[in-house]
């Protein structure tokens, strides 16, 4: 008798089921017979490019400090001649989104083509047809990058369409494309769902982007597939593949894209301007954690503690202080530090913004003018950085980058030597990688495009020599004198 119940009851199941999947009939085929993914899949294919990337770098013996000299005969009789550079190349993906004329845009990872400056682009299209590309424009900052190739006038390519990363939500169908491994495997098609939203604070490596706000999905996504798409049930891009988790070095269900409205918020200043213009108020926000919401009475864990002010900012002109918890910015509830950067990121430069904060308890409103980010300036300039860096033979980074992290900087003004290029006139000096350079020639340098703004005017004025004023260690204060070849 029990066994005769159980048969049925799972015969009512069966039926049930069977019943709901013919009275949804899209979640499984479509109107021909095929799933849903086939047609979007068909469509989108025909926009995805393959991406490779090819530049120079130095060889590794260059950089090697020996008491030998390579170029003499001695060690070419046993090594033979060295090569001065070598070929390094990088892979990945992109998707056509804007057609005018023979210009035709791409948009992908700032992570897959930031390094060709000084090399080639190759972009292969769904037809197998290959194309010589240039960047356009490349954001850091989002790991957003916009290229461009031309095509001969009267020939149209396939767009594809933007949608709203707003709108999806956790358990949404996702499709991702792209070239996963290599270009034999061009094409690939994975399908998943959206993990989760939101997901901030991740860390990637040296190319980790400051403004992060990630679509997570279990869609399969491997290497050379960033900089494809991310698409929805509806066949609209609503993310840019970007990064995934890994112990492996492949997919194990846990992938991140880049939303596609961060995108649509930065693409037109790339092609525009070559870089983005970004508001900027200048604290350093501190999340609030279950012990500061204690100790500071505060009614949520939602808002941002300024942990620090930065002198001659918008924030210090409008009053803002150490310990200050912003609750709303530009009339807008800020939940956590990654929300408040891109808020501020995205507002308009010269606008005049409400801040609403707790201070000691108290509710104040504070307004403030937002400049624009200090390091604009080098973004859009590459071609100076690189000319700058031969000049002196110094590659520097910012002091709160990954580079400095590692090298234990504990300045927060100035620039970190992260390089010093062999036979320069930096190598000449007592300068080393790790320095923090915080003058030249008596001018502070607080920020990065101090740095190179300085280096510029320098160079013109034909000097024989520049003085810097750096930081060595943790307390070593000292000058050094570069002298120009």
């Amino acid at each position: 008798m029990y066994k005769l119940k159980t048969l049925v009851i799972s015969l009512i199941i069966l039926i049930l089921f069977s019943y709901s999947l013919l009275a949804s009939p899209q979640l499984v085929v479509d109107e021909t017979g095929h799933s849903p993914f086939v047609k979007i899949s068909k469509d989108i294919l025909s926009t995805v490019v393959n991406i490779k990337v090819e530049w120079e770098v130095e060889s590794q013996y260059k950089e090697f400090k020996s008491p030998f000299h390579f170029d003499d005969d001695f060690f070419k009789f046993f090594f033979g001649p060295q090569p001065d550079k070598r070929k390094s190349y990088n892979f990945g993906s992109g998707f056509i989104f804007l057609q005018e004329g023979g210009d035709v845009y791409i948009l992908t990872n700032n992570h897959i083509v930031g390094k060709s400056t000084e090399g080639e682009i190759t972009v292969t299209l769904s037809n197998k047809l290959k194309y010589d590309a240039e960047i356009i424009g490349l954001d850091d900052k989002t790991d957003v990058a916009v290229i461009k190739i031309k095509i001969e006038k009267g020939n149209e390519v396939n767009l594809a369409p933007l949608g709203d990363s707003d709108n999806i939500e956790v358990g949404d169908w996702v499709l991702a494309v792209g070239s996963p491994f290599s270009e034999n495997l061009s094409g690939t098609v994975t399908v998943g769902i959206v993990s989760a939203k939101g997901r901030a604070g991740l860390s990637f490596g040296r190319e980790s982007p400051l403004y992060q706000d990630y679509i997570q999905t279990d869609a399969a996504i491997n290497p050379g597939n960033s900089g494809g798409p991310l698409v929805d049930i509806d066949g609209k891009v609503i993310g840019i593949n970007a990064a995934i988790s890994t112990v492996s070095g492949g997919n194990i269900g846990i992938g991140f894209a880049i939303p596609v409205n961060i995108v649509k918020n930065v693409v037109n200043d790339l092609i525009e301007k070559g870089y983005v213009e970004r508001a900027y108020l200048g604290i350093l926000p501190q999340e609030i954690t279950p012990a500061l919401q204690e100790n500071l009475k505060l009614p949520s864990l939602e808002g941002v503690l300024i942990g620090k002010v930065e002198k001659n900012t918008p924030a210090e002109e409008s009053g803002l202080k150490k310990g200050d918890v912003i609750t709303e910015f530009n009339e807008q509830p800020i939940k956590n530090v990654s929300k408040f950067r891109l808020i501020v990121a995205n507002s308009k430069v010269g606008k005049t913004v409400k801040i609403k904060i707790i201070r000691k308890g108290k509710e104040l409103i504070k307004k403030a003018k937002l400049e624009a980010y200090p390091e604009t300036v080098v973004t859009k300039k590459p071609s100076e950085q690189k000319d700058s860096n031969q000049w002196l033979g110094i590659e520097v980074q910012e002091t709160d980058s990954d580079f400095a992290k590692k090298m234990n900087i504990s300045s927060d003004e100035g620039v970190v030597v992260s390089r010093i290029v062999s036979d320069s006139p930096a190598d000449e000096s007592d300068l080393k990688v790790g320095d923090v350079i915080l003058e030249i020639d008596d001018t502070e340098i607080k920020y990065i495009n101090d740095y190179y703004s300085m280096i510029e005017k320098l160079k013109k004025e034909h000097i024989e020599s520049i003085l810097l004023y750096v930081l060595t260690g943790k307390d070593y204060y000292h000058y050094i004198a570069i002298k120009i070849k």
